[in-house]
């Protein structure tokens, strides 16, 4: 049905009618939210998995790719989601060992159905990830992290910094108007914040933090990348 409609609806009323069900979800979903309460039920949901199988595509996992050309050693994918890109990593750094954890089971499955070693997958949440110190070269996560709540991104951020050893990369979206939004929801919560205010996140452990543009955006957000390095 997505298709059929894709293909008869000319491309302006197409994006027209999207950003009017953008907009609405953000007001209807406005007095629901709990600045406590995290979405993870969702990644239980068999919608879900279909639709990390196409988020990215031919924006964010062109880049990841770019960005990690070259680099070998551990890496850990956090929040890898089906492991999609894990597998593209795979095949652009053969030399480089490939993690990946996630908080649904239903997503590590069928990243295990997919040829990703069972050893080389762990179900748990991002801020008690129990790897060893330095265990991983680099680490990176791609749109999560803006999921979890304001104290749940210093936990995972510290648990990152722990056990990485030289980098850290992460996609996050940031406000278009470069403010502090907040908590909100669209299908699932999430914080729409600016540049700084994550710069700020990551230098409470991180030496050095970079930022670069993405090609990915949505309505009221622009993708950045946010480079981070323990030295």
């Amino acid at each position: 049905m997505k298709k059929i409609i894709n293909n008869i609806l000319p491309p302006f009323i197409l994006f027209l009618l999207k950003k009017i069900y953008f907009i609405y979800l953000l007001n209807k979903n406005k007095l629901s939210i709990s600045k406590d309460h995290q979405d993870v039920k969702i990644y239980n949901d068999p919608i879900t998995a279909n639709k990390l199988e196409e988020w990215g595509k031919g924006s964010v996992w062109n880049e990841i790719v770019l960005l990690f050309n070259g680099k070998n050693g551990k890496i850990l994918d956090v929040a890898c989601g089906t492991g999609r890109n894990i597998l593209d990593l795979q095949v652009t750094n053969p030399e480089a060992v490939l993690y990946g954890c996630d908080i649904s089971q239903p997503l590590i499955d069928i990243a295990r159905s997919k040829g990703i070693h069972s050893d080389k997958l762990k179900c748990i949440d991002a801020t008690k990830i129990d790897y060893d110190e330095n265990f991983f070269d680099y680490s990176y996560s791609i749109g999560s992290l803006e999921h979890f709540t304001d104290d749940g991104i210093d936990q995972v951020i510290e648990k990152i910094y722990y056990v990485t050893n030289i980098a850290s990369f992460h996609l996050m979206p940031v406000s278009k108007k470069n403010r502090n939004e907040g908590w909100i929801k669209t299908y699932q919560t999430y914080h729409n914040n600016s540049v700084e205010w994550w710069v700020n996140k990551f230098k409470k452990k991180f030496k050095t933090v970079y930022v670069i543009d993405s090609s990915w955006n949505d309505f009221i957000s622009n993708g950045k990348w946010f480079l981070c390095y323990k030295k």
